[in-house]
């Protein structure tokens, strides 16, 4: 699933021996997976922040927790580390982190987001648009925030019921409805 070179297991177990405390690993997650702003990160995993989902793999001296949300788009990752004169660089390639990828068990927000990154920024794309999902509320409604030309453009709200809801609701039926959290009394980028 994940390849960590020697180099970078080297140099990661020399950060935890740092430390100082016994039994800390690494967490990998992806912070936005499935989306343009997907980020993969590595984190200090301390003894009781470990979760239930995630994967653990022993490295040696020091073990991996994977996030168990983040596996899918971990696939075909890498971590190696390059020493140079500065001292060295720690690289991180994840090719399918900002790949959506969604099956009929995915989370509700999984869901939405790949159908915001394929199926409604392509069109809004073309006013210099773009909306992105802030949260899930507990009764499944997407709480959502428009950027670009759609924020403060005048016909954000038909674009909001007509355009980006309908296509939810009916790519992701389990989905309640959206709101809009955008800010739009700002209309300096507005493409109405």
């Amino acid at each position: 699933m994940v390849t960590i070179t020697e180099s970078a297991q080297e140099y990661l177990a020399e950060l935890l021996s740092k430390q100082n405390e016994e039994g800390i690993g690494i967490r990998m997650f992806v912070s936005s997976p499935g989306t343009p702003q997907a980020e993969t990160c590595i984190a200090y995993c301390r003894p009781g922040e470990e979760n239930e989902a995630d994967e653990v793999v022993e490295f040696g001296a020091f073990k991996a927790y994977f996030e168990g949300r983040s596996l899918p788009y971990l696939e075909e990752a890498k971590v190696d580390y390059s020493p140079d004169r500065m001292g060295g660089q720690l690289t991180i390639r994840a090719p399918n982190s900002k790949m959506p990828k969604v099956t009929e068990d995915s989370p509700l927000e999984d869901k939405v987001n790949y159908v915001l990154y394929n199926d409604v920024n392509p069109g809004l794309a073309a006013h210099n648009g773009s909306v992105a999902l802030k949260e899930i509320t507990e009764d499944n409604f997407a709480v959502l925030q428009f950027g670009g030309g759609c924020q403060g453009c005048s016909s954000a709200d038909i674009t909001l019921r007509e355009g980006v809801e309908k296509t939810l609701k009916e790519k992701v039926p389990e989905l309640a409805g959206v709101r809009d959290m955008t800010d739009h009394s700002d209309r300096s980028q507005a493409y109405y």
